[in-house]
């Protein structure tokens, strides 16, 4: 059954954590004893509704405010489709949280309050949505009950982002006019919008296709660990274990081995203990080669004709996540696929301002969540594609070697 990763994002109160109780309420997928719990905690605040918002803020702290804080997951399921939502939060301060809420997302949920139409932080979701490569976007118009769901108000935001959008990288844009606290056209479709004659929130996220969403081009597989049995029965077995980033491996096809350069040839595949002839994105198997060459964890499995880029010079799209700035000549861990090295931040050549687009030129230094073109020196090279092209061979994380805390995470950009 095919997986929809989604992110929620909006500005504070324009209603995720209510349309993502919502979507749970409605499709049935949250057990009797949550919902009582939930019903309970809503007459306790003195609430006339339940306040379905509380199915996901789960830190006390959100549900004292009414915000979200942290990014909170969540798994349901229809017959159609299974999905995971990441609900972030709206506020600025927490962009480093929206950033790994959505960097693994094939979808972004953009939640506008009717009222208020675009505001500062619709801008930047969308900014974000469309740097970090999100295949697609549903502009979702909320609290439509709060403006007697006027035809009219939905057309001018619709407009409005449009013509926003236009300067952004997204291809895949649909809006729908909703109202998460009453329900319409969430998992339902409303009796209030009878000019609206497109697809519910629920049968949008059901259909739309993402399965051209993989690079099923470039054929990259790094190793995750060495599949050795050491039993009778598996005496001379040696297999490769790891996830498929991109492209389609099959049996009898040549490979190469970086970084050492060795070729062979794919003898077996395995999911599991079952044997296939063909692996592709985001399966995980094990491989088999023809010959025994000497390959570890760290180490890449391409085509010969189709090669990432070997550099220990990175340019990189950095959002910074720490409360400390970076200290001069740094020394970092990189994580990259199942790859780390060693390596420290040549240059800062600038910052984005994250709200218009712009380049803020020579400003050196970086606060948590600002994003910034960087210059990355390894100490060994790295085999990455531009994240453009490969989401998951164009990403890192940075990692402090004091603390081992995660301090930003990176989209690769092609070398020119």
């Amino acid at each position: 059954m095919e997986i929809l990763r989604f992110t929620t994002a909006g500005s504070v109160d324009d209603g995720k954590s209510t349309l993502i109780g919502r979507l749970l309420y409605d499709s049935k997928s949250i057990f009797e004893d949550q919902l009582d719990q939930v019903s309970e905690t809503s007459k306790r605040k003195g609430l006339e509704h339940v306040d379905l918002s509380l199915l996901t803020d789960g830190l006390r702290a959100e549900r004292e405010q009414g915000i979200t804080i942290d990014v909170a997951y969540r798994y349901f399921a229809t017959p159609r489709r299974k999905f995971i939502i990441a609900d972030t939060p709206g506020h600025i301060q927490y962009t480093r949280n929206m950033v790994t809420g959505a960097s693994t997302a094939n979808l972004a949920l953009i939640l506008i309050d009717a009222r208020k139409g675009l505001v500062e932080q619709t801008h930047r979701h969308a900014i974000i949505a469309s740097l970090l490569q999100i295949p697609h976007m549903i502009v979702c118009v909320n609290k439509m009950d709060l403006v007697d769901y006027d035809e009219e108000v939905f057309e001018k935001i619709q407009a409005e982002f449009k013509e926003f959008a236009a300067k952004l990288n997204l291809k895949d844009i649909r809006f729908v006019p909703i109202s998460a606290l009453k329900g319409d056209n969430v998992v339902n479709r409303s009796e209030e919008t009878p000019w609206y004659d497109g697809e519910t929130l629920l049968h949008t996220l059901e259909t739309i296709y993402i399965s051209s969403d993989n690079n099923y081009i470039d054929p990259r597989f790094a190793v995750q660990t060495i599949i050795r049995p050491h039993s009778d029965a598996f005496h001379d077995f040696r297999g490769y274990a790891g996830r498929v980033s991109s492209g389609v491996f099959r049996k009898g096809d040549d490979i190469v081995a970086l970084p050492s350069g060795f070729t062979s040839k794919v003898k077996e595949i395995y999911l599991g203990d079952k044997e296939v002839e063909e692996a592709y994105p985001p399966q995980s198997v094990t491989i088999t080669l023809e010959d025994d060459i000497d390959i570890s964890r760290g180490d890449m499995l391409v085509r010969p004709n189709n090669k990432p880029q070997q550099t220990q010079d990175l340019d990189v799209m950095l959002c910074w996540m720490d409360d400390q700035p970076p200290r001069p000549r740094a020394k970092y861990i990189i994580m990259h696929t199942t790859n780390e090295a060693r390596c420290m931040i040549k240059d800062i050549q600038y910052k984005m301002n994250i709200n218009t687009l712009s380049r803020i030129e020579g400003d050196k230094s970086l606060e948590m969540n600002d994003i910034a073109r960087v210059k990355i020196r390894t100490t060994k090279p790295i085999m990455s594609d531009p994240y453009k092209s490969n989401r998951v061979t164009g990403s890192i994380i940075l990692v402090d070697e004091a603390t081992h805390q995660t301090v930003a995470a990176g989209m690769i950009r092609r070398e020119k």
